[in-house]
């Protein structure tokens, strides 16, 4: 078997190698017709990540498209369950999610994250984990009083009330993108519109191989 140096080189243990397989992702995306990619959906809760993918994930899978979506509260059900939401533990929340990311997309699937990922540190860091150009960062700029009122799950509400500690928008702090490649207000915005965006934007990006 090939072994050679992955992505961040030789492992520090000193005795780990990337290996590779016979098949490229050049090879997988003639197959599917498309690229695989992340898309990295970004904002404060309710500011519309869930929908916004839901809707993206059928209207891509339509277009014959392989997609998956990778859901904030979906993973922490599973690969972390053992973080809480300590900066720290944000952290090795996205660096995880990033990771797992990376590989939907090198198997040739856009890979549909969504994920609040307050801090830009963090979001850079799923942006390197990436390949290049296989990364598209989508800032779902909602303001946060409207995000408060739309609180479909009750999480404004306790944590202003001290039941829930580090909540990103109220006690733990939400950094905006600087340079998304793709912006949605979706608090002005209709879900179509958002799609139309994207979309829209997506073929611009990634144009079929």
């Amino acid at each position: 078997m090939n072994h050679s140096p992955g992505p961040e080189g030789r492992d520090q243990s000193g005795h780990i190698y990337w290996s590779r397989g016979k098949v490229s992702a050049a090879q997988r995306e003639s197959l599917s017709g498309h690229c695989g990619c992340v898309i990295w959906l970004t904002g404060l809760s309710g500011s519309g990540k869930s929908t916004i993918a839901v809707e993206l994930e059928q209207k891509l899978f339509q277009r014959g498209r392989l997609t998956y979506i990778l859901d904030g509260d979906n993973i922490r059900h599973g690969l972390c369950s053992d973080l809480g939401f300590s900066p720290e533990d944000r952290t090795e929340n996205i660096r995880r999610i990033g990771e797992v990311a990376r590989l939907f997309a090198d198997a040739g699937i856009i890979c549909i994250a969504a994920f609040i990922s307050p801090y830009r540190g963090d979001r850079d860091l799923a942006r390197k984990i990436a390949q290049p150009k296989k990364f598209i960062e989508v800032y779902l700029n909602a303001p946060l009083e409207v995000c408060e009122q739309r609180d479909p799950k009750g999480l404004y509400a306790r944590a202003r009330a001290g039941e829930i500690k580090e909540f990103t928008g109220v006690s733990a702090p939400y950094e905006s993108p600087l340079k998304p490649e793709i912006e949605l207000p979706t608090n002005r915005a209709s879900v179509a519109e958002c799609m139309d965006i994207i979309l829209r934007r997506l073929d611009e990006l990634m144009p079929a191989p």
